[in-house]
């Protein structure tokens, strides 16, 4: 199998100007279609993460590029406050009409923290306009990630990305997320499910009721849970405590959402209705920069009653974006996606399973369609994590990266130590691909195994 070398290519690259997380440098790429991406040097890989969990339809699709260009004849950018667009009325119609009913007010943005810090100002303002100014915290889960902005980090429990900035924001309350295949107990998993859904009313009850404003989750785990799945019991549980005390139920279904879990929203596996949504990643597929923030019209009523929604992106319902978003959500809807995500979500998750029997060291493998990831551990009876200077998190994506496999990993417990990796292919991906993605992933881990020390089984 041919080993990718990528060293030689970046250092012979004139030094750059722009600076992201590290020092580290990639390859410069060159083209991309379907799930491949080459790099100038001709060198291909496979998208087995679609990105950042956000190549949804794949790349290069040729009905969207030319819905964008027809878009680029007509205008490319007109403000909100000045002109209205078709693309985004049409697109927020569409989204509309894939929501449960009475989450119908939608509004634009550029990324998922931009929608997740909409979601929280929405929610705020909506208190404020129904006499409730006393309702402000937003209790969220620990591990979670919901975005980079000083809110969206206030309720984001991922501690290397929270810690340097606490003295800077008003850090939310936290109850454990769902981890119940971590658990050690007399329980069965429904009985597990609610046990961790009682901490979201204990949590209510210890801040006041009177101050609680919004609850916020992932319907399936993101980068910072590893596609985490709770136990159906869970849901409706968090639902009608939500309700009990008169908290909002914000979803984040920025990596969830669009399809990827095999239902256009994730929450649709359980019937969870929120009271609030925040959407991005795959709405656009990575054609434009595009989330959005879709509400029920009884919390944006009262809100524009008195004298409206104090917020805004400049780009809000760009006409460029909306249209790459309008095309991407076509292709979803008109090549069965969906349907695919499922199908091939289901023979994803069956050849990591093998893995998991081939390899002692792979502790779970969870997910929903394709959303989905396996996490290593030391001891598969305990869980005990790897040891952290095994750097694994890193390690085995640079391994698959050298063999032509991106995916995508996180530390799984609070971002201090274990591992878990997303491996999140594009919903157009086929039966033979997801046989090559799982061919080179068992190669990365029988190399990473021999490195670690770690046997196989």
């Amino acid at each position: 199998m041919t080993t990718i070398t990528t060293a030689t290519a970046a250092e012979a690259r004139e030094p750059s100007n722009l600076f992201y997380q590290t020092r580290n440098r990639r390859p410069m790429v060159a083209r991309a279609e379907g799930i491949y991406v080459w790099d100038r040097e001709g060198r291909r890989y496979i998208d087995g993460s679609s990105g950042a969990m956000v190549a949804n339809i794949g790349h290069g699709n040729p009905r969207v590029l030319a819905a964008m260009r027809r878009q680029m004849e007509e205008a490319t950018f007109a403000y909100r406050l000045h002109f209205e667009n078709e693309a985004a009325e049409t697109l927020a119609r569409r989204i509309a009409g894939r929501m449960p009913p009475g989450l119908d007010r939608v509004f634009f943005v550029s990324g998922g923290s931009e929608a997740v810090e909409s979601c929280l100002k929405l929610a705020r303002q909506h208190a404020l306009a129904t006499g409730a100014p006393d309702r402000y915290k937003v209790i969220s889960r620990f591990p979670s990630y919901h975005g980079a902005t000083l809110g969206a980090l206030a309720v984001t429990g991922y501690t290397p990305m929270t810690a340097p900035f606490a003295p800077m924001m008003l850090e939310m309350p936290k109850i454990p997320a769902p981890t119940c295949y971590l658990d050690r107990d007399d329980l069965d998993w429904q009985a597990r499910g609610l046990r961790y859904a009682e901490m979201l009313r204990q949590e209510i009850r210890r801040q006041g009721p009177e101050t609680v404003l919004a609850f916020i989750m992932e319907p399936v785990g993101g980068a910072s849970t590893g596609a985490l799945v709770a136990p159906d019991s869970y849901y409706a549980r968090i639902r009608e405590i939500c309700d009990e005390y008169g908290v909002l139920l914000i979803l984040d279904e920025v990596m969830s959402g669009a399809g990827r879990t095999g239902r256009f929203l994730a929450a649709e596996h359980w019937n969870l209705r929120p009271d609030i949504v925040a959407l991005s990643k795959g709405f656009a597929a990575g054609y434009a920069p595009l989330g959005a923030m879709v509400a029920d019209r009884g919390l944006v009523e009262p809100v524009l009653d008195k004298g409206g929604f104090i917020h805004g992106y400049t780009y809000a319902g760009n006409p460029l974006a909306c249209a790459a978003g309008l095309a991407v959500l076509e292709e979803i809807e008109s090549q069965d996606l969906m349907g695919n995500a499922i199908r091939m979500g289901a023979l994803l998750k069956s050849g990591l399973a093998d893995l998991m029997a081939r390899f002692d060291f792979i502790g779970d493998v969870r997910g929903r369609g394709l959303l989905l990831a396996f996490e290593l551990v030391a001891d598969r009876a305990t869980m005990q994590p790897l040891p952290a200077e095994l750097n694994a998190h890193s390690r085995l994506v640079e391994i698959a990266y050298q063999r032509g496999l991106i995916i995508y990993s996180r530390r799984t417990r609070g971002g201090l130590e274990g591992d878990h990796f997303l491996v999140c292919p594009p919903m157009i991906v086929s039966e033979a691909q997801i046989a090559e993605i799982l061919a080179l992933l068992g190669e990365s881990l029988r190399i990473f195994a021999a490195e670690a020390g770690l046997a196989e089984a």
